[in-house]
């Protein structure tokens, strides 16, 4: 996808870290980043663009959407993230002028007031850093929970791995973050108030200049400035006193945390005080600024310094709350929320049965096509400019995949697996360059479930041999999947028989083809909660269904919706079907 980062901020901030950081995995994903800010420190692996977004007279504010709207246009821009007030009331409009789907992360707590509460701009999407900024935006100013998530900041955990407490002659504290607004209040207050300088060595780190005010502190504190080596200063500190970012990684490092933010002291971060610690942003996020008992920190401070070490439940729920490549991956869940039901498209699944050369092959059941009919569709796919995808493909790059830009994907899956599909079907594939799925019946040699109808009784079609279902799958256009033994209505049977049906089709499969398969359709389309937990229990990724499912079919692997192939569906019948709209069009 092509993806832009909007920030608004004139220092090294918790948001810009946070979006570099998610940007630069994205960028190694595969997605194209751009980013657009008043100034940026941390380096990116994506294009840069320059735009004051801190000021905000009228006249700027009409410059900001037209340079953001030619932005969105000349870079094709599929999704504007959002990281700040500003930088999201610009972005929103562009987005609504564009059409551009658009998301925000809110990193702190928002001012409350009428304009704030009347328009949120937020876009499809609000997702919060802790669920203390989850609430506020909820409780004070009125924004829908439905739109609200929390998905904590990305850390790249490896880069912070447990070093041991280290010998210092005096204990060394670590203040960590910016010298301006709260946080320097904070800092100032820590010195002046709180701390031993005598006792103690403290270094203040941050990218920010000093205040004239912190002067008096100079001979005592050491003001390191910015630093890039992150872990290499946290390996030589015995307590590390900050909140948000700065309190995860020294806890990643087995350094001891003192989470203490522009809201609230949570304290030494032990497992007794992690779950308030993780829901403020380890004391970023509260009703009001420095709600602080400043003469209890001072005597909470040196038993901290004893600590030495973290316990590992704290530094393992640590890693696992915060880990970049679940962060990312829950991003781009909600990218894909996010371009498929704003923009209203999803990529057609379509499904085929068998196909037929003449009259007498017709069935009573509906899932035949003329072959002839089935090349008319390959035909319009290709003047249409589609690609086929299979689940290989989207196991190998992932359901984002399918959005990439200047692309038009679908996927054709064959169910039952007639001998047709062979015959008939796979000659096409490979004279338009096409791929397909094909579902294969595994305890039957024809489809006995249909010729057996209590009431419609059809005519008998064979099924494809294992040295047909061999040779398919080596024309390298085919993808196997499991589609049961015997073609049963599955949400009619008990979970040991849903099991045997399910599992005994996808080993004899396995093992003739010599590869684990990834898929599985429900026969019917037919399922329950057990069918699924079976095919999920079975080993596999993904599973088809028919109508059933949500409209995004990564929101639900195990039951994506597809769109059937009837015997009258022609070539304008095709195009509606894959137009991308229909799933919407038809709930």
């Amino acid at each position: 996808m092509n993806i832009m980062m909007a920030l608004s901020q004139l220092e090294v901030t918790g948001a810009e870290v946070y979006a570099t950081t998610v940007g630069n995995e994205l960028t190694r994903r595969g997605h194209n980043v751009f980013y657009v800010s008043d100034t940026l420190t941390k380096p990116t692996q994506g294009p840069v663009f320059k735009l004051r977004f801190n000021k905000r007279s009228i006249l700027r504010r009409f410059w900001h959407v037209f340079y953001l709207v030619y932005l969105i246009k000349k870079h094709h821009i599929q999704l504007v993230h959002a990281h700040s007030r500003a930088s999201g009331w610009s972005s929103y409009v562009a987005c609504k002028l564009t059409g551009t789907p658009m998301i925000s992360t809110v990193h702190g707590r928002q001012p409350v007031h009428a304009s704030r509460k009347a328009f949120h701009a937020l876009g499809y999407r609000a997702v919060a850093v802790c669920e203390d900024i989850a609430s506020q935006i909820i409780d004070n100013l009125g924004v829908d929970p439905a739109i609200v998530q929390v998905l904590r900041n990305g850390i790249e955990t490896d880069k912070f791995q447990p070093v041991p407490a280290p010998d210092n002659d005096k204990p060394v504290i670590a203040i960590i973050g910016r010298l301006s607004g709260p946080k320097g209040e904070l800092c100032y207050r820590l010195l002046d108030e709180v701390l031993d300088l005598d006792a103690c060595r403290v270094r203040v780190v941050s990218g920010t200049r000093v205040p004239e005010r912190f002067a008096r502190f100079q001979d005592k504190v050491d003001f390191v400035g910015y630093v890039d080596d992150v872990p290499a200063l946290l390996a030589g500190c015995d307590l590390v006193v900050g909140a948000g970012r700065v309190a995860m990684e020294a806890l990643l490092c087995g350094r001891p945390a003192f989470a203490i933010g522009e809201a609230k002291a949570i304290g030494l971060v032990d497992e007794s005080n992690l779950d308030e610690a993780l829901a403020s942003n380890f004391g970023d996020i509260g009703p009001r600024d420095l709600a602080i008992d400043f003469a209890e920190l001072k005597v909470q401070i040196p038993s901290a310094l004893a600590s030495k070490v973290v316990p590992d439940p704290v530094r393992q729920r640590v890693l696992q709350e915060y880990d970049l490549q679940g962060v990312v991956t829950g991003l781009e869940s909600i990218y894909q929320d996010a371009v498929v039901e704003t923009l209203r498209r999803e990529m057609p699944v379509i499904m085929y049965h068998r196909f037929i050369e003449h009259e007498s092959e017709k069935g009573v059941h509906g899932t035949w096509l003329p072959i002839t009919m089935f090349e008319k569709h390959l035909r319009l796919m290709k003047w249409l400019g589609y690609e086929t995808l299979t689940f290989a493909d989207i196991a190998d790059k992932g359901f984002i995949h399918r959005l990439q830009y200047g692309k038009k994907y679908l996927m054709i899956t064959v169910d039952d697996g007639y001998r047709d599909n062979l015959t008939r079907m796979l000659p096409l594939l490979e004279k338009y360059g096409y791929k397909a799925v094909v579902y294969v019946v595994t305890g039957e040699d024809h489809n006995r479930w249909d010729v057996e109808h209590p009431t419609h009784p059809d005519t008998p079609v064979t099924l494809m041999k294992p040295e047909e279902i061999k040779a398919i799958v080596a024309s390298e256009h085919v993808e196997i999947g499991g589609h049961t033994l015997t073609h049963p209505r599955l949400s009619q049977l008990t979970p040991e028989q849903q099991a045997h049906e399910i599992r005994v089709n996808k080993a004899w499969l396995e093992q003739l083809l010599g590869h684990p398969l990834l898929s599985f359709a429900y026969p019917y389309g037919d399922l329950n909660d057990s069918a699924k937990a079976q095919a999920s229990a079975a080993g596999y990724r993904y599973a088809v269904a028919t109508n059933s499912g949500p409209r995004a079919m990564h929101q639900d692997p195990l039951q994506i919706r597809r769109i059937a192939i009837f015997p009258r569906t022609d070539v304008f019948g095709l195009w509606r079907k894959i137009f991308g709209n229909y799933v919407f069009r038809k709930n």
